[in-house]
């Protein structure tokens, strides 16, 4: 099956304040963003018509462009809206969504005060991250070359493009091994995540995640702790050292994309998805269907 090009398809794509065609929607090749990475974005998902945690996703990208120094020139709630708009636009009820923040071409070099910041907002169906098949299966990760950043070097705080880079790096050259993604280590040899997704262990029955002093405390990430403190399930937050990984009998990764997917493997350490994995797995799916008023009292 061939892929469809995300700048030929069918569908609107709200840009600077106003929807327009699908690919009307462009940018000048000489956009800060393109040459220096100044841009923020989010990924989000709509499950039966409502975006699951739509503000906090909305928050982080407003915050994310603060760190970044530009301050984006729209409110949560115009935000908010035009991501409903966009997907009610193209006529999605299960989707993707998309926004994303950038310099302008206003100016080129690396000081960019100058330019105006972007903001789009896209949308598409897409399913599971991995595959069903292959995510009951659990997922097989390499083990990266890269790592992440220490918060002192990069402003690893925010959902910065630029902070990508190595994920794509590392999940291609874990492809070209066969596996599915990569899994990372942060700058001290400690445990970090998954190229787009945070990672839970369960060691003697006891959930542990590493301390996100490096990566984001993604949104996902956090709904799961909610939803493991609901179900009494003792979960310790700790920075991680490597070994952890071989103490491990069940390994899930959480992300906007992957969802609450298992992993069958971390390089040569092997795991077997197991009862808390397949129940947080369930719960999660059930949570994204909720309205957004349960949610946030689900996830408080």
């Amino acid at each position: 099956m061939a892929l469809i090009p995300f700048d030929d398809r069918d569908g609107f794509i709200w840009l600077d304040g106003a929807l327009r065609p699908w690919r009307e929607a462009k940018l000048h090749v000489l956009s800060h963003a393109l040459h220096y990475a100044s841009a923020v974005f989010e990924g989000e998902r709509c499950y039966s018509g409502n975006i699951f945690r739509l503000r906090d996703h909305t928050q982080r990208l407003i915050d994310s462009g603060r760190i970044l120094g530009f301050e984006i020139p729209y409110s949560a709630d115009e935000i908010d809206a035009a991501c409903i708009a966009t997907l009610a636009a193209n006529k999605f009820t299960e989707a993707y969504v998309r926004p994303i923040a950038w310099r302008g071409p206003e100016e080129m070099g690396v000081g960019a005060k100058a330019t105006k910041i972007h903001v789009a907002i896209a949308t598409w169906e897409w399913g599971a991250y991995f595959g069903v098949e292959q995510r009951m299966k659990g997922v097989r990760l390499a083990m990266a070359k890269w790592r992440r950043p220490a918060p002192d070097t990069a402003p690893t705080a925010s959902k910065a493009a630029g902070l990508y880079m190595i994920g794509t790096l590392s999940k291609h050259a874990a492809m070209d091994e066969g596996y599915d993604d990569a899994f990372m280590l942060d700058h001290k040899g400690d445990i970090a995540e998954a190229t787009g997704a945070n990672a839970f262990f369960v060691i003697d029955g006891v959930i542990h995640t590493p301390t996100p002093t490096c990566f984001l405390d993604g949104i996902t990430r956090r709904s799961v702790m909610a939803l493991a403190k609901k179900r009494q399930m003792q979960m310790v937050e700790r920075v991680m050292p490597a070994s952890d990984l071989a103490r491990a009998s069940e390994v899930f990764v959480a992300g906007t994309a992957a969802e609450v997917t298992p992993v069958a493997c971390i390089g040569d350490n092997t795991y077997t998805p197991g009862d808390i994995t397949r129940t947080l797995m369930e719960d999660y799916n059930a949570l994204v269907r909720k309205n957004p008023a349960e949610v946030m009292k689900l996830v408080a």
